[in-house]
């Protein structure tokens, strides 16, 4: 591993890092996914990997019963977010940050799926965030959250999820909400996500239909939001 590598963990194959990899791949990154539950985070080197992103998926992050590799995962968050190097959480990988951290990771009480806008916090106008000020439309899809880590900062939020996103100094960012999602690969999430959009009551061709109007700008948000967040680290 080099400080160009990033190496994604992945918790279903169709949640991947969309958008995020070619302008990664642009700013001279080699990409690896690590499947979490088949491939072995034993032997991953927390501190040899360049950039962590950690991707979501339709588990807890409380949930080490069920999943025991969690125990393994928490594990290795803990000793990369502890040495400060690169790291970004999507959902539940923001969770699970969240979690590493030392904060509570809980259900909400209601699932938050579909496009609607975050707020920006005044922390989050001075971040990497500052993109969304002007349309803020981004892709929910938990039925989870967590309290913000103590020094961490909060940078975005919702009237139904107070905390969207979050930095634990510049290395470490948070997203509860989906950026990284390409219109061409939608299709797979309602596919690999139908029973849940089903108990959820949301319509799948409506859904579809939404995603596909505001891909354009997703696209360059999510390059964007990138570009200054890889830019902003101060150990690269």
């Amino acid at each position: 591993m080099t400080s160009r590598s990033v190496v994604a963990l992945r918790h279903v194959h169709f949640e991947d890092l969309g958008h995020f990899a070619p302008i990664l791949e642009r700013h001279g990154y080699g990409l690896t996914y690590c499947d979490v539950g088949i491939d072995s985070l034993k032997s991953l080197d927390p501190l040899a990997v360049g950039l962590l992103i950690v991707l979501g998926g339709p588990i807890g992050a409380y949930e080490e019963e069920q999943y025991p590799f969690l125990h393994d995962e928490l594990a290795l968050l803990t000793s990369r977010l502890a040495a400060n190097q690169p790291t970004l959480g999507i959902c539940l990988g923001s969770q699970l940050i969240a979690r590493a951290l030392g904060a509570r990771v809980y259900p909400m009480g209601v699932k938050e799926i579909g496009f609607s806008p975050i707020r920006i916090t005044p922390a989050g106008m001075r971040s990497c965030l500052s993109t969304f000020a002007e349309d803020g439309t981004v892709l929910h899809w938990h039925g989870d959250t967590f309290d913000l880590p103590a020094g961490a900062v909060n940078l975005a939020y919702t009237e139904t999820c107070p905390n969207q996103a979050f930095a634990y100094g510049p290395n470490i960012l948070g997203l509860q909400f989906h950026l990284e999602i390409s219109a061409v690969h939608f299709e797979r999430w309602l596919i690999g996500h139908s029973c849940e959009l089903a108990a959820a009551g949301v319509s799948v061709a409506d859904l579809r239909a939404v995603a596909q109007h505001h891909a354009p700008a997703m696209a360059r948000k999510a390059e964007d939001l990138l570009d200054r967040w890889l830019g902003g680290m101060t150990v690269r």
